[in-house]
């Protein structure tokens, strides 16, 4: 068979939809374009916030090298801000399959269009356009199973999401850069009617049927169903982040639907004690002693004797790197900076090393920095909306800070050693 032969993909009259063309392909990219960029931005942003520079125990990326340039230690204010931004990059992530779906179906013929090289700089481009599609699935795929909790992939979610962005992203600007021009002069030309005779410029005869089937839906009505369908995707998703009676239409996102129980401990969880292998023989207020550790030696505190300190208040919810947080609970402990001036911080805060009973798995030992330890809504919790902490919120104690991901506010605390790390 000729490489011209219709029945061969790589023919030009082998794809005969009418929808594809130069504009349709430049809107989606536009689009594309202004997501990408924000879901990158927030995703290094999600990274920082756990803090990564500051000890080996946070840092789920090890050997990044220059590409931690931009670290920085994260702030407490506002208290909502980790909220915002990991809602933002989950949901906008979510949202933007459809159009991914969509650009990638719109050009499809170019991925068998022969010669595979016809120079040096068009092999050059080839190679970057397999970096950017495999890259772009990669990214999106592993995002939407770290959301919905199914960890099927190899090895840790946090490198592989982390260096495979870095890797996406590059050849996203790339192409960004070759290609954007001629979107936007695209676009202002406007689509052509469908099925019209079009004198296509070399880079776009491919996407352009010679032989178009009739049409059955315009341009923009397809644009319109991709539309739609991210829509669907935001309101079955969007609950999540913005909590309230929205939560109740997040069937897409993780732990969907109404709060687990009732009551003022239920709100939403990832880990249950059960999972985390907590033994109640462990947290028995008889046996359970939490130890602190600073300048001035170590002290060990019963529950009883952490009631009797200054007690205080704090209105803060839990965001986790799935995208899903709490409305605001109510807190109740004592103050971080407190427990740090019981070993010998009479002054300014230092860092802190929590470790939990939990003995297996990712984060159950996390540092915090100093500024989140001098915060004064940073408590060690013993309650929540008034209530003892149940055994699934971190009975007999955790830590709540402001703005923290969530796998940092760690639950079943059992010691905190102070100072700089």
């Amino acid at each position: 068979m000729r490489d011209d032969d219709p029945r061969l993909p790589s023919s030009p009259g082998f794809w005969r939809s009418p929808l594809r063309g130069p504009w349709f392909t430049s809107v989606l990219g536009l689009v594309l374009l202004v997501g990408i960029t924000v879901l990158f931005v927030t995703g290094l942003v999600s990274y920082a916030a756990y803090n990564p520079g500051l000890s080996p125990v946070n840092d789920q990326t090890p050997d990044k090298g220059i590409l931690g340039f931009y670290l920085f230690a994260w702030p407490t204010h506002p208290y909502w801000l980790y909220r915002l931004t990991q809602g933002l990059h989950v949901t906008l992530g979510i949202t933007l399959i459809p159009v991914l779906l969509a650009k990638l179906w719109s050009v499809v013929p170019r991925l068998f269009a022969l010669p595979p090289a016809r120079s040096l700089a068009h092999a050059l481009e080839r190679i970057s356009l397999l970096l950017l599609v495999g890259g772009g699935l990669f990214e999106f795929t592993t995002g939407v199973l770290n959301v919905q909790l199914d960890y099927v992939f190899p090895g840790s979610f946090y490198p592989l999401h982390f260096y495979g962005a870095w890797v996406f992203f590059a050849a996203f600007v790339a192409h960004a850069a070759l290609k954007a021009p001629t979107a936007l002069r695209a676009v202002r030309r406007r689509g052509r009617k469908q099925g019209e005779a079009v004198t296509a410029r070399p880079a776009e005869e491919s996407l352009v049927s010679p032989r178009p089937d009739p049409p059955t839906v315009s341009r923009r009505g397809a644009l319109g169903f991709v539309g739609g369908a991210s829509l669907l995707l935001l309101v079955t998703t969007v609950g999540q982040s913005v909590g309230g009676a929205l939560r109740r239409t997040a069937l897409l996102a993780p732990h969907g639907g109404a709060d687990p129980g009732d009551g003022p401990n239920g709100f939403q969880i990832n880990k249950t004690a059960a999972y985390a292998g907590i033994d109640a023989q462990e947290t028995d207020e008889e046996a359970w002693r939490l130890v602190v550790t600073g300048p001035s030696g170590t002290v060990r505190l019963s529950r009883a004797q952490l009631l009797r300190m200054p007690q205080h208040s704090s209105a803060l919810p839990i965001a986790c790197v799935e995208g899903w947080s709490t409305a605001d609970q109510w807190w109740r402990g004592v103050r971080l900076r407190d427990l740090a001036a019981l070993v010998g911080h009479d002054g300014d805060p230092p860092d802190v090393f929590v470790e939990s009973l939990q003995r297996h798995g990712a984060f159950r030992r996390a540092a915090l920095r100093a500024n989140q330890v001098a915060d004064p809504r940073s408590l060690l919790a013993l309650h929540v909306n008034g209530e003892d902490l149940s055994p699934d919120h971190g009975y007999p104690a955790r830590v709540i800070v402001p703005a923290a991901p969530g796998v940092l506010n760690t639950k079943w605390v059992a010691r905190l050693t102070f100072g700089d790390l």
